[in-house]
């Protein structure tokens, strides 16, 4: 009988075939070969499968790059000029409708205003009285000259009887045929009466002087109170809305028993000699548009030369605005209001590569775009750099090539893939 030892030292016999961890190695090593395949021999590009026939394609293409934009101009009058209300007053009547074309000095529409008519009849019944007062101040300075000769006359005759009473009583003296008291009263009579007319003279001359100034005084009054009735009679005649300008009435706003206030916006005339064609540019374009830039109107198959005369500063809602004035030619029967595509020049021309203005540009920002292989089976996607731009094309700066195809619609439902791979509609 074996011992135990014997047992436990036996050798058992090796099994036949494949184990269990042979299965193991055999998967590992066929999983390698699979990832070394798809690393060397597959492409990883992810792909996308579209329908060819809903694409646009087109091909890139090496010409004249015309650098100008196409914007919507709008006729505009070469001038305005606004009717503003110079008196406040009642609408009572409109001669002139709007559209109508008027002459510098027509009456467009009449105005009433009671108070300046009271205004009117207060000054003339102020300007009579003042007027009738002066009158009377000029008829008794005149009675006052004529009194003022007569006390004259009367203190010369005064002094010429005592100078003759002195002449003779000097004499007199001489024979002590008159006392000395009377010849001294004689001589006093004179010197008193000689005083008197002097300080008679100068009283005058002081009294003259203050009717003098008195009466400029009432002249200057009359004078200003003339003045405001005139003025007073403007502001009536006012009351005449006339035009300033020859032109066309283009706005009129008051209606027929309307209340207006002075100052107040009425209308505006429009100054046809001329016209300038505005327009909204998005405000991408405002550090490249100046004054001096050329622009083209069609019209009716003619082009008309335009030129940018202002460019308005402020941004609004994304736009600014522009004045283009007519260089040579005006076209026949220009209306106010008429809307035209106008060409504006941004640039020289400059031959470049070019590819169509498309629905990519949205997703990619010109930055990649597309590109069909030989065959035109698929598309990939590759980096591009693209410059200016115009109505019809972009700009290519690097990145393709003259006679490349590209598709230019939108990439919306594309993704992030790649790679395009083409399938014709109906088959998958």
């Amino acid at each position: 009988m074996d011992t135990p030892k014997e047992t436990m030292d036996r050798i058992l016999p090796k099994k036949k075939g494949l184990q269990k961890k042979h299965y193991i190695y055999i998967a590992i090593g066929l999983a390698m070969i699979v990832l070394i395949y798809m690393a060397f021999f597959t492409d990883r590009t992810s792909t996308y499968k579209v329908d060819k026939d809903k694409l646009i394609i087109e091909t890139v293409i090496r010409d004249q790059f015309n650098d100008y934009i196409t914007v919507t101009g709008t006729v505009e009058p070469i001038s305005t000029i606004f009717l503003d209300a110079q008196e406040g007053g009642r609408v009572e009547e409109i001669l002139i409708e709007e559209g109508s074309m008027v002459k510098k000095g027509d009456i467009i529409l009449k105005l009433s205003n009671p108070d300046l008519h009271l205004a009117i009849l207060d000054s003339e019944a102020q300007l009579a009285e003042k007027d009738n007062f002066l009158r009377n101040t000029q008829i008794a300075m005149e009675q006052d000259r004529i009194q003022i000769k007569r006390e004259l006359l009367n203190l010369k005759y005064d002094i010429e009887r005592k100078e003759r009473n002195f002449n003779q009583n000097e004499i007199l003296i001489k024979d002590k045929l008159i006392s000395t008291e009377e010849y001294l009263r004689s001589k006093e009579d004179l010197e008193m009466a000689i005083q008197s007319r002097n300080l008679f003279v100068e009283r005058e001359r002081q009294d003259s002087l203050f009717r003098s100034v008195q009466v400029d005084i009432l002249e200057n009054n009359l004078q200003n109170m003339r003045r405001n009735l005139d003025l007073v009679r403007q502001r009536v005649e006012n009351l005449n809305v006339r035009a300033t300008v020859d032109g066309q009435l283009g706005l009129l706003v008051p209606e027929i028993g309307q209340s207006i206030q002075r100052g107040a916006n009425m209308g505006q005339i429009n100054v046809l000699t001329s016209f300038k064609v505005t327009a909204q540019i998005d405000e991408h374009y405002i550090d490249r548009v100046r004054t001096q830039l050329t622009a083209t109107l069609d019209r009716q198959g003619s082009e008309f030369d335009l030129v940018v005369k202002r460019v308005y500063p402020e941004v609004r809602n994304g736009t600014f605005e522009i004045d283009m004035v007519f260089q040579d030619t005006v076209p026949d029967n220009i209306r106010t209001g008429q809307t035209y595509y106008i060409s504006l020049q941004l640039g020289q021309p400059k031959e470049s590569v070019l590819v169509p203005i498309g629905g990519f540009f949205q997703e990619t920002g010109g930055q990649w775009i597309f590109v069909l292989d030989g065959d035109e089976t698929f598309a990939v996607k590759r980096d591009i750099s693209i410059g200016r731009k115009n109505p019809k094309y972009y700009e290519v700066l690097e990145g393709l090539q003259p006679g490349e195809k590209v598709i230019i619609s939108g990439y919306e439902t594309f993704g992030k893939n790649e790679k395009l791979v083409f399938k014709r509609s109906g088959n998958n």
